[in-house]
């Protein structure tokens, strides 16, 4: 009687480079080691099922050892007895995978997945897109196939983020989702774009909202009431006149003394820039009582990422605004709606209104428009670095008279 295979047997034996050789295991019948003439071992059952013969591969040696193997032939011999056919079986299971791996492969979250890391990843404003479309899309659609969105879905979609009171936030959200389902048509997974002949679902104006003297005031007041991080940092967005993003995500490996360095990738128009640093910013932020950032970021409220929820915080200021100007006047106050953004046009305005020269407000802004565009752009390279220092601190010197309530008489600045 032959002698069972052993575990060492099985790891000395030799190819045949000529042919592949199939082994017997004397102690289950129906068992073989199979020999490739490159050297590979595997585990394969060979059985009969409906009169006719079979054979169904169970494991690649030495992954699956020879116990393993044994109990693997045993297990699947019991469920022949039973009436399954195991090569049937693995075959119908293999079809299942491939059915849902192709669902999965074309489910929206699947798809935008892709997107992120083929195309939002590379783009300076991606992070913020992709953060849209996780609030806004992936809660709706995520677990849908992108074959089965219709244009209908895309209004529906975009009516919801209206009704929520985020209108400029649906028109976003439209003109995202009609580069990604672009972007799917390129690549052939959809033929047409259900966003084709999808409008803005609102129609936006051109903000030229500026805070009065009163609303400087006021919310100088609220903004020293407000708790870190968001009263401090609306205080810097008027201060320096800089955006929204670029201010929320300051850290300190940006400040060089009394400047404060901006590389290109956190502008919005890709030109790298420096903001001279008041001394009420320095101040100000010298002052703040932060969380421990190991990124540095000096606006958190985790220490791991930037400051958010710029919303919220938007109510909160508004309502200490209005009980501030409520209080002063004896009588209620509605404060017209206004956003951070608006910190920036005020600063700008405040500037033009001392006499600082509109090529030195764009300097201060970072603009390359207006002024600042076409060929002075290109030829124009001084800095204006002075300038800006100047411009800076009679903004600020503005804000501190106003503040004091001394502002009725400014004194303009000769260029």
């Amino acid at each position: 009687m032959p002698k069972s295979l052993t575990a060492k047997t099985v790891e000395n034996l030799k190819p045949n480079p000529s042919r592949r050789i199939e082994i017997p295991d004397p102690a289950l019948a129906g068992l073989y080691l199979v020999v490739q003439p490159s050297g590979v071992k595997s585990w394969a059952l060979r059985y009969r099922f409906g009169g006719k013969p079979a054979k169904l591969t169970l494991g690649r040696w030495p992954l699956m050892g020879l116990a393993d193997a044994r109990k693997a032939a045993a297990d699947t011999q019991g469920r022949i007895e039973e009436g399954v056919n195991p090569a049937a079986e693995r075959k119908r299971a293999k079809a299942d995978r491939a059915e849902a791996e192709l669902t999965e492969r074309d489910k929206v979250k699947t798809l935008i997945e892709q997107f992120d890391r083929r195309h939002l990843s590379k783009l300076r404003d991606g992070r913020g897109t992709r953060q849209r479309l996780n609030i806004h899309v992936l809660p709706v659609w995520g677990e849908r196939e992108i074959q089965s969105i219709t244009r209908r879905d895309v209004i529906d979609l975009l009516d919801g983020i209206v009704d929520a009171g985020t209108a400029v936030t649906a028109n976003r959200i439209r003109t995202i989702l009609s580069k990604f389902f672009n972007w799917c048509a390129s690549r052939d997974i959809i033929e047409v774009p259900p966003t084709l002949g999808v409008k803005a679902p609102v129609k936006e104006y051109k903000r030229d909202r500026v805070l009065t003297d009163d609303e400087i005031r006021w919310l100088w007041q609220a903004t020293g009431e407000a708790a870190y991080p968001f009263g401090p940092m609306a205080r810097l967005l008027l201060l320096t006149g800089q955006r929204l993003r670029e201010v929320s995500q300051m850290t300190d490996a940006e400040i060089d003394g009394d400047v404060w360095h901006l590389a290109a990738e956190r502008t919005k128009n890709g030109h790298p820039h420096d903001v001279p640093l008041t001394d009420p910013v320095r101040t100000t932020i010298a002052g703040l009582r932060r969380l421990d950032s190991p990124a540095g970021y000096i606006f958190t409220t985790t220490g791991k990422t930037p400051v958010s929820g710029f919303s919220r915080a938007m109510k909160i200021l508004n309502a200490r605004m209005n009980a501030i100007a409520s209080k002063e006047r004896g009588e209620p106050v509605e404060i017209p709606h206004w956003i951070f953004h608006d910190l920036r046009r005020t600063a700008a305005t405040g500037m033009a209104r001392i006499g600082i020269p509109v090529r030195v407000t764009e300097a201060v802004l970072n603009h390359v428009s207006g002024t600042g565009g076409g060929i002075v752009a290109v030829y124009q390279r001084h800095d204006y670095a002075d300038e800006k220092r100047k411009a800076l601190d009679a903004w600020a010197g503005l804000v501190e008279q106003i503040v004091n309530g001394k502002a009725d008489n400014v004194v303009r600045i000769r260029g």
